[in-house]
C-alpha cells in the first residue's frame, strides 16, 4: 500500500460520517460534486494513484471535514486547525512567494526558470508558469512539494485556510536558502518519521564531533 494509500485509510477510519459510519466512495463522489469520483476513491485506496491532484487532496478533506495540510503530515503528530473558508487561490500563495523572496545568488527575484531548476527536476519551467497564471489549477502532489521546498516553506503554505497570506517565517528561509540544504529538506519530505529521526541524529552525531573537537584544540 502506498503512502497515499495509507492516509486515505487512516483519514476514513477517522473522519466518519455524521451517523457514524464511513464514507464510501459513492458518497464522496455525491458530496464533492463529481470532483472526485468513485472509482478515483477506489483507485487511491487500492494504491494506484501514488500522486493525487492539488484539488481532489482539498476536496476529500473538506467533505470529510479535516484539515487539509494533515495530506502533508505525520498524520499521528499533525497540529490540526480552525477551518474557515479557504479565500486566497494557489497561484496568488506561488505568486506571494515570488515576490516576498528574493533570489540570494542574484539579489533579484526568482524566475521560473530558477526555480524549476532547484527542483531538481521535480517540476519544470512551463509548470511553474502555468501554476502562478493559473493554467494549472490542479498539481499533483508532488509539483505542490518540489515548490514548498525551493522556497523553504511547508507545503501547508498552500493550504492554509483564511482570507490572508499566510507569514513566511523570514529567519527560515535565510537558513534553507543554501542550495544543499534545500537539497536536503527537498529530499526529506518524502521520507517516514523513522527515516528522518536516522537523519536527525546523523547530524545530531556531526555537531558533537565538531563539539568534542573544539574542546580539544581549546585545551
Amino acid at each position: 500500500m502506498t503512502s497515499m494509500a495509507r492516509k486515505y485509510e487512516q483519514f476514513v477510519e477517522a473522519y466518519r460520517r455524521p451517523d457514524g459510519r464511513r464514507w464510501s466512495g459513492q458518497q464522496i463522489d455525491k458530496a464533492t460534486g463529481g470532483i472526485v469520483t468513485r472509482s478515483y476513491i477506489t483507485n487511491l485506496s487500492k494504491g494506484r494513484i501514488e500522486n493525487p491532484g492539488f484539488e481532489k487532496l482539498k476536496a476529500i478533506a473538506k467533505v470529510m471535514n479535516f484539515p487539509p495540510k494533515l495530506w502533508f503530515e505525520d498524520f499521528h503528530t499533525a497540529v490540526e486547525f480552525e477551518a474557515t473558508d479557504q479565500r486566497v487561490s494557489l497561484s496568488d500563495r506561488v505568486n506571494h512567494l515570488f515576490e516576498s523572496i528574493r533570489d540570494e545568488r542574484t539579489g533579484e527575484p526568482y524566475t521560473n526558470a530558477r526555480v524549476a531548476r532547484l527542483s531538481l527536476g521535480d517540476i519544470a519551467e512551463e509548470e511553474v508558469e502555468g501554476i502562478r497564471n493559473g493554467s494549472i489549477l490542479n498539481p499533483s502532489f508532488n509539483k505542490v512539494v518540489a515548490l514548498a521546498s525551493v522556497f523553504s516553506v511547508h507545503p501547508s503554505y498552500f493550504l492554509e485556510q483564511g482570507k490572508k497570506l499566510p507569514i513566511i517565517d523570514e529567519e527560515a528561509l535565510e537558513i534553507f536558502r543554501d542550495e544543499i540544504v534545500s537539497a536536503i529538506v527537498h529530499k526529506s519530505f518524502r521520507l517516514s518519521s523513522r527515516e528522518k529521526l536516522i537523519i536527525l541524529n546523523i547530524i545530531k552525531q556531526v555537531e558533537d564531533l565538531h563539539s568534542a573537537e573544539d574542546q580539544e584544540a581549546a585545551s
